[in-house]
């Protein structure tokens, strides 16, 4: 890796200034730097280079988020993780003796053996590597642009410009093609192709005033995923905590509900947690298994099916996989499923604080597969029997009864 100097002086310089920094930070991401690292070595702040690998979002002093900065081309490796003097190093006369195991340059170099046993098999004589020669044959083996069809064929292009005149889509002009020609392969393309010869080649197939015609009408293309949208979570549509009705925020109406899940050691077992919101009354959730979207649907089945009706009004949970399944137990429950915004626990707040006072029973990092459903009942029973200041000193177990008692 070349030295590249620290800037001395951090101020503002603007994009075009930048550009020797920011071909120096995607070679450092390439061969294997932390975004901070790199961003440290060039000398630039670790939000510049977020800013250049995942774009900004618009806020109130930019009206317009800006795009992920495009990496700089560079030649083509061998190995992602072996570049061309890491390939010398690992050489018999780099080295000053040969090697019988991928094990043994890869002791010589700080890279992995998989690694390097994967650029020494390129170029291999008995006993012997070479570097150069690995390295050519690696270029030479890379993919090379692929004409397209509509480049290549005359009739397919006239054809597709004709009808994108007529403002046809290019799914339309696909569809039209198929049916138009079904024993002709050749006149036969997918919309892809369609948008790749509109954006990004460009040089003759379709002439770029042509994206006029289509229904957004830009002159390049909007990337499918920005940084300032969301894709959906779920493949059923949420319901979000803003349409949840009013009566829930007032806590004086029971039977509304706040779910999450705490998490064991590696991500591997969870607990489910149920708060009551106007009690304060909690219940756990037994996942022995797993805490997949199939486990937790018919897990929080079998807890709530020990609550009366006026009791099961509604459920409010985070953005989580684990309720991949909502909207089938929104049905079977009979019990609607409302989604806190994404990174706003404060939306939950009374499960958030059982979930901190559970944390004494079941702490980070500990395996939770191993507790019984018995010891679970235990431990929320122990919860619930505590008093409450915002319950004025009564314990959740009493309110609950009171509720039951009065609706007896």
């Amino acid at each position: 890796m070349e030295e590249f100097e620290i800037r001395k002086i951090r101020t503002p310089q603007g994009r075009k200034k930048l550009t020797r920094e920011r071909e120096a930070y995607f070679r450092l991401m390439d061969q294997g730097f932390s975004s901070m690292e790199a961003c440290r070595i060039v000398g630039i702040n670790y939000r510049t280079g977020k800013r250049w690998r995942n774009g900004s979002v618009p806020n109130k002093a930019k009206k317009k988020g800006a795009p992920p900065v495009r990496r700089p081309a560079g030649p083509l490796l061998a190995c992602p993780a072996i570049c061309g003097k890491t390939n010398a190093s690992i050489s018999p006369t780099g080295c000053g003796r040969r090697f019988r195991s991928a094990r043994s340059p890869a002791n010589w170099v700080v890279r992995p053996p998989p690694s390097a046993g994967r650029s020494a098999v390129t170029g291999t004589l008995p006993g012997q590597y070479r570097p150069h020669a690995a390295q050519a044959r690696a270029d030479a083996r890379q993919p090379h642009p692929k004409p397209s069809k509509i480049g290549q064929n005359p009739e397919l292009r006239a054809y597709v410009q004709d009808h994108l005149h007529k403002r046809w889509s290019p799914e339309q002009i696909v569809q039209s093609l198929r049916r138009t020609f079904p024993e002709r392969p050749e006149m036969h393309v997918c919309h892809e192709t369609i948008y790749q010869a509109l954006y990004v080649q460009g040089r003759g197939e379709l002439r770029r005033e042509l994206t006029k015609a289509l229904r957004t009408g830009r002159a390049m293309r909007k990337p499918r995923r920005q940084a300032q949208q969301r894709q959906p979570r779920y493949s059923a549509p949420m319901v979000m905590i803003s349409e949840r009705p009013a009566e829930v925020d007032g806590r004086a109406v029971p039977g509304h509900w706040e779910g999450d899940l705490i998490i064991g050691k590696n991500q591997l077992s969870a607990i489910g947690t149920l708060v009551e919101r106007t009690t304060r009354y909690v219940m756990l959730v037994h996942l022995p298994l797993d805490h997949s979207a199939i486990s937790m649907r018919d897990a929080l089945l079998d807890t709530i099916a020990t609550l009366p009706a006026h009791l099961r009004r509604s459920l409010t949970w985070d953005q989580g996989s684990e309720m991949g399944r909502h909207h089938e137990f929104s049905v079977a429950a009979d019990m609607p499923v409302y989604f806190c915004n994404p990174a706003s626990p404060w939306q939950r707040g009374s499960n958030e604080n059982a979930n901190g006072l559970l944390r004494q029973y079941f702490p980070k990092g500990t395996d939770l597969s191993i507790h019984t459903r018995d010891q679970l009942d235990a431990v929320a029973a122990e919860l619930n029997s505590r008093p409450r200041k915002t319950l004025d000193w009564d314990t959740p177990a009493q309110r609950l009864a009171e509720l039951l008692g009065t609706c007896a």
